[in-house]
């Protein structure tokens, strides 16, 4: 069963995403919260797989909220889920550097918002090819900062070329075709260098590619 905290301070909104969620088998829905302060508690006490978060409310945004949950070791196994009603605004960048997992737009297609909670629960790539494309176009394609580029030296050839894949917005199975390996052996190239570089999930490996300079502006 996955479990889902949906932290928002539109009663609609949390009211509709929860009647998608009611309705489905291997999902329930364990707390609601109107801001952020009261979404990490709420996420301390029931340790929701998923927990979905608002970006702007009130006491505590959502940025914040994430930021302290991705901070807090009991809470590695959440995976935030930012909601935004516009798209590749200016804080989607920072709530994935604050640690969030991906991001989703609350206009989302329902097959594709229940889609999205599932793969956010197993940990994998939330963010398709399509929109990490355009936040590398838009945001990360711009670094913030310069990276020191810790922990690259530790990566080795393979798991090089499966990191600069999945900062071009592939999935596992397009990087194996690319590479011509399977895509259990594409998936386990990403996830021994997201436990070498020490990203959190495969959003921060995106933004860690870009800001240590294995990925550049417009190419590898």
């Amino acid at each position: 069963m996955i479990r889902v905290l949906l932290v928002d301070d539109q009663p609609l909104i949390r009211s509709g995403f929860r009647a998608l969620l009611d309705l489905e088998d291997d999902i329930e829905v364990v707390a609601e919260a109107a801001d952020g302060n009261e979404g990490l508690e709420l996420a301390k006490e029931h340790l929701p797989d998923v927990a979905l978060v608002d970006i702007q409310m009130p006491v505590m945004d959502g940025i914040e909220a994430t930021r302290r949950i991705a901070a807090d070791p009991a809470l590695a196994g959440v995976h935030v889920v930012i909601l935004t009603n516009y798209g590749l605004d200016e804080h989607v960048f920072d709530a994935l550097r604050a640690g969030a997992a991906g991001f989703l737009v609350k206009d989302i297609l329902p097959e594709d918002f229940l889609h999205s909670v599932r793969v956010a629960a197993r940990g994998d790539a939330l963010l398709a090819p399509s929109i990490t494309r355009k936040l590398i176009d838009q945001y990360v394609a711009q670094p913030l900062s310069t990276g020191t580029g810790t922990g690259l030296q530790e990566l080795t050839r393979r798991e090089r070329e499966a990191v600069v894949l999945v900062a071009h917005g592939l999935s596992n199975d397009e990087i194996a075709g690319r590479l011509v390996i399977s895509p259990l052996t594409a998936k386990t190239h990403i996830n021994r260098a997201m436990a070498k570089l020490r990203a959190r999930d495969r959003a921060q490996l995106v933004v860690l590619a870009y800001e240590s300079g294995l990925v550049g502006a417009r190419g590898t």
